[in-house]
């Protein structure tokens, strides 16, 4: 169990990551900024979501798609 625990505490840091970025897109949607902007912010919190996904699924075995 300990290994699992250490592979999913393994991608904390890009989860918070993950976090912050969306909130900052949200906060950037609530101050109607720029669109680029908000476009931007969504793009960096969907890659970071993406990213920690494909972590997990890696580490815990699960079916990967190929690395590009």
């Amino acid at each position: 169990m300990d290994d699992l625990r250490d592979k999913i505490e393994a991608s904390e840091p890009l989860m918070q990551q993950a976090i912050e970025a969306l909130r900052r897109y949200h906060e950037a949607k609530a101050a109607e900024s720029p669109p680029d902007e908000i476009e931007r912010l969504k793009m960096l919190a969907d890659s970071l979501f993406q990213a920690v996904s494909e972590y997990q699924l890696r580490a815990l075995g699960g079916p990967i798609r190929p690395l590009q």
